[in-house]
């Protein structure tokens, strides 16, 4: 079950169906209130729709987050959506917490779970 945010966390949702064409400015967003925190930053997913364009968005948000040494957990993820990033091979990339089950982010500094480190996300 998740947890409370603690000091040093930053929590928010995204909603709705995710278009690639709002990509760029939900990672300007979200990196904003980020800054340089070394934050973990809980995300609540229950709102969106479970499509290739919301992981997408997704892993483009914890890459993101891992260059400021922040790091994305999903919270109240859907079970279809967890599946579609199980299938995508992203379970390693984005933690999420499950009832039961706590995935926990990787140190920071540790990218090698990361894709492509020249994407500019």
């Amino acid at each position: 079950m998740p947890t409370s945010p603690g000091p040093n966390d930053v929590a928010f949702s995204i909603r709705g169906p995710i278009t690639r064409a709002d990509l760029p400015g939900l990672c300007e967003r979200v990196c904003a209130v980020l800054g340089d925190s070394g934050s973990v930053v809980r995300c609540d997913v229950s709102g969106v729709m479970p499509d290739a364009v919301c992981v997408d968005a997704l892993a483009r948000l914890q890459l993101a987050a891992r260059r400021r040494g922040c790091c994305v957990r999903l919270e109240h993820a859907s079970d279809e959506l967890l599946e579609l990033v199980e299938l995508m091979g992203l379970t390693h990339v984005l933690p999420a917490e499950r009832v039961n089950m706590r995935f926990t982010c990787p140190p920071p500094g540790d990218d090698s779970s990361m894709a492509d480190s020249k994407d500019p996300a």
